[in-house]
Parts: C-alpha cells; structure tokens; sequence
C-alpha cells in the first residue's frame, strides 16, 4: 500500500514538474469553473510583440546586403537636411505600413520591400507621375492591367492600398525569380524588364559583372536601390541622422467591409461616423460619389476601431442607399438636353461630372444623375489636395530646357533637384526623367 501511494506521489511530482516546465496552470474564470493556461509568459511575449511598434518589426526583417556607397551617403545627407518632407511620409505610411508589412512577411520577401513605396511616391496613395503611372507603387496602366489592376470610369486600382500592394509584390517575386537578385528585381521594376536585360547582355558581352552596381542603366535606376538604402538606414538609426520615428503600432489602422449594393461614399463616411476625407485616403481608387457594384461585390476599407459602428447604423439604416443614377448619355445628346430630361440644372450637371465646359459627352460615356439629397451633400473633393506635401513627381526632361526653368516650374532649387538625382553638373538630356520631391 505504502509502496503504491508512493508511486503516485512521484508519477504526481513528475507530472507538477512537467507542468512546471510548460507554464501549465489552473485559473478560476469568472463563471468559476476552472480553466487551463498553457504557457503565459509566450502568451505575453506574442502580446508585447504586438504592442511594439512598427518599426521593430521592419528593422528585424532586412535581407538585402549592403555595400559602401557614395551615392547612398549623399541620399543620407539629402534627406537629413530635409527633415519635414521625410517625418511627413512618415508620418502619412501610418495608414498603410502595416499591411505593407505583413504582406512581405508573409511572402519571406526582404523587409526592404515595405520601405519602397517611400521611394516610389512618398507613401502617397494618390501619387500620379507624368509617366501616368499612380498610387503606392506607381503602377503604370500597361502593367497595372496586367496584374489585374481594374482601371475604369469607376475605379483605380492602382490606388488599392490591398490591390496594389498585393499586385506589387507579385510582380516583385516575378522579378526576382527572373533576375536571381533583389537589387536586379527592384531595377527592373524602376526601368522596366526589357532594359535591365538589355543591360545585363551588353555587360556579359563585354565580359563585365553584371550584378546591379556595374550595369550601365538610367541615372533614375542608379539612384533607386541606394534611395532605398538611405531611407533604410534612417530608420535603423533615426538618432544618428537627427530624426525621432513617429509612433505607428503593430496592428492594422484598417480593416475590410464587403458591401453588395451601390452606396454613396458620403454615405459609408456618416455610418461609420468618419470624415469623407478619411474615407477616401483609406479608399482611393472610388473615383466617383457613388460606389458601383455590378457583378461583384465591392470591398471596402474603414478604420478598425470603426467597423462595428458601420455595421451597427448601416443595418438600422432603411433610406435608399444611393442618391445618384448612372446613365449612359444616347448618341448626339447634348448636356443641356440630358439636364433638361432629369430636370436638373445645367451647371449642376457638368459640376459634379467634372464636364469642364462640354457641350457634348464622350462616346460610350456614362455620367451620374443627382437627385435633390445628392445635389445638397455633395462636395466634390479633390484627392490629391489631401495629400499636398511630400510627395515625389517625375519630369520628362524637353527640348530647350535647363535646371533653371525646371526650377522655377516646380518652385525648388537648382541644388535640390541636382542633389536628388545625383547631378554633378548643369548639363541634362532630353529624354531624361528627373525625379522632383514635392
């Protein structure tokens, strides 16, 4: 008997040491029964690590080598000196770092990578360049279509925050599979694939390396890794370049609500109790007042901490959803006929079509009809006056112009726009891009 009790008592103390060693213990719920804990100092290392910020979790994920450069010290230099235009991209990839993030982690893509569109358009949603190429990751409309970015009367993909991103790293894995290094896959996605490969036959002709640093390729190219190298190596350190990181926590600002009716933006913006301005920096790509759902139903972003307050009004909600009709204008229709029709004023008609002027309507076109509600809370916004700093346009360099004009064009100095495109001297070529921080 003794001996069997002591058994117990030892196969008892194994199985408390055991339990010891996992972090297993019993806890009381507030309905009193019992329940397990398995592990809670993980638990709570899983939970510091989403308090951290955003910026841990970055400089923990770098991949990509980095080699001495001149070039990427004068970017260091360029941006130190500049230290609102850099704090405000900052400041503005709140909104969007953390999905950025976890998609290329999510893919083990170097985190080099959620730091590139600062290069592409200042972490600017509504970017456009002169090249047509919009949104986060500049995506011009050839290659938007065909990583299946919807581009329509309606909608522009290019300015999906998801969309985009998702499509961006897809063609970046592409690149890099084609290419064999990240360096080569971010050229290539500057300068376009033709040209990199154009430049790399030429170097293995010559008996040349053909890694990123030895290819002759544009100056734009040249400059593109080292710009991501300059922005990299400020964040690993902002001390040391005189900046301090905003805040940005490691959990997402926004999150997905799928709506199957067409709704007005104004609409979305009251039920989820947000400003129309904040809507549209969340959502970009709606061109119009009034969200088109045809075949599918349309995704929708929203800050968290608002997502159940849309749910809750949108559900107690019974007035129509929408205040505007598509229509399709009939062949030689004029726009004081169409406002004569749906007995509307002229004006009113070419205000919130942006018209300009027209007397007539494009072919094929559709345009929006107001009724009396549209017509009273609508207030045409224009995106891009949301985001009126800090962002980076491109300059097709024409006959007959000089740094000087260019200067005066964009309102910065002659010494910024050499420094920024590494220029040692005056002389530039027609045919040349420049890239012009804003």
């Amino acid at each position: 008997m003794n001996f069997e009790i002591n058994r117990l008592l030892k196969i008892l103390s194994i199985i408390i040491l055991y339990s010891l060693t996992l972090n297993i213990h019993a806890e009381t719920n507030a309905l009193g029964q019992q329940i397990t804990v398995i592990n809670p100092e993980k638990t709570k290392k899983t939970r510091l690590s989403e308090d951290l910020s955003i910026w841990s979790r970055i400089n923990s994920g770098y991949k990509m080598k980095q080699k001495p450069s001149r070039r990427i010290r004068n970017f260091e230099k360029w941006y130190s000196k500049r230290p609102e235009y850099v704090e405000r991209m900052l400041e503005r990839s709140e909104k969007y770092l953390f999905y950025v993030t976890n998609e290329v982690q999510k893919r083990n893509m170097p985190m080099e990578i959620a730091l590139l569109p600062m290069i592409e358009s200042a972490y600017n949603p509504v970017a456009t360049s002169r090249k047509k190429a919009a949104g986060m990751w500049q995506f011009i409309p050839s290659t938007g279509r065909i990583y299946g970015l919807k581009q329509n009367w309606w909608i522009d993909d290019r300015r999906n925050v998801i969309e985009s991103t998702n499509a961006a790293l897809n063609y970046l894995e592409k690149l890099y599979k084609d290419f064999g290094t990240w360096e080569l896959a971010l050229a290539s996605y500057n300068a376009g694939e033709g040209r990199i490969s154009r430049a790399i036959k030429r170097n293995k002709k010559n008996k040349r390396s053909r890694d990123y640093y030895n290819l002759r390729i544009p100056r734009e190219t040249k400059n593109y890794v080292p710009k991501l190298f300059a922005i990299k190596n400020i964040i690993s350190n902002p001390k040391k370049y005189g900046f301090t990181l905003p805040e940005i926590k490691n959990k997402s600002y926004f999150e997905t609500v799928t709506v199957k009716k067409n709704i007005d933006t104004q609409l979305i913006a009251r039920l989820a109790e947000i400003s129309i301005e904040e809507f549209q920096l969340l959502n970009p790509q709606y061109k119009r007042p009034v969200i088109n759902v045809t075949n599918m139903a349309e995704k929708i972003n929203l800050p968290y901490q608002n997502i159940h307050i849309f749910n809750y009004n949108f559900h107690g909600y019974n007035k129509p959803l929408s205040n505007w009709t598509p229509y399709k204008p009939k062949r030689k229709e004029s726009v004081a006929q169409v406002a004569k029709k749906f007995g509307i004023d002229r004006k009113i008609l070419i205000q919130v079509n942006r018209l300009e002027r027209r007397k007539s309507f494009r072919r094929n076109s559709t345009i929006l009809i107001p009724n009396k509600d549209a017509i009273t809370t609508y207030f045409p916004t224009n995106i891009n006056e949301l985001y009126n700093y800090s962002s980076i346009i491109t300059h097709k360099i024409k006959s007959g112009e000089t740094l000087s004009h260019i200067s005066d064009k964009y309102n910065i100095s002659v010494r910024d726009i050499k420094e920024f495109n590494e220029l040692r001297s005056d002389k530039i070529i027609i045919g040349d891009i420049l890239d012009i921080p804003k």
